[in-house]
């Protein structure tokens, strides 16, 4: 099996990212708006996940003064409990502090257990619901992780990383 990469996502990466998201959401985003995303600038950071050749995941972040926000985490369903989401996650945060970063926030589908739980492994609590935020009318709960930089989070991170071993 191939080594999991990562790296910045270019608009290169736009079919697979857009099959990527028609496999992930009821919702996904079109061409267009990946396509503005990654051209927005120092204040997006996309980052892809690859498999081989083979785009299996994707985060995206938007950092607004000391505060980022996770426009899309995405995990190709064949490879989903791969820990592919938490290698992206563990990645953006890290570089998120580096920049300056203090808090992370994010919406997740009520619905989306799996993607609640690993977003509490990394600290984000529920602040709020967002009533009739996605596709069906599906509410969205409003997460967010406050001092990101603190050592305790840092500690989590490392002990997150370190669960995942090298096969991950």
């Amino acid at each position: 099996m191939s080594t999991l990469a990562l790296r910045p996502a270019t608009t290169r990466d736009l079919r697979a990212l857009v099959r990527l998201e028609e496999a992930s959401f009821p919702e996904p985003w079109n061409e267009n708006l990946l396509r503005s995303e990654l051209e927005a600038g120092p204040s997006r950071r996309y980052t892809v996940a690859l498999l081989g050749r083979r785009l299996v995941g994707c985060l995206g972040l938007m950092t607004v003064d000391d505060e980022v926000h996770v426009n899309t985490l995405a995990t190709d369903p064949g490879h989903r409990g791969e820990g592919i989401a938490t290698r992206l996650l563990l990645d953006g945060m890290a570089a998120s502090v580096r920049s300056g970063a203090r808090h992370l926030t994010l919406e997740v589908a009520a619905s989306n257990l799996a993607a609640q739980a690993l977003y509490r492994k990394f600290g984000l609590a529920p602040v709020g619901v967002r009533r009739g935020y996605y596709a069906g009318g599906e509410d969205a709960l409003v997460m967010w992780a406050h001092d990101i930089d603190a050592p305790a989070a840092v500690e989590r991170r490392i002990a997150i990383e370190r669960s995942l071993g090298s096969d991950a």
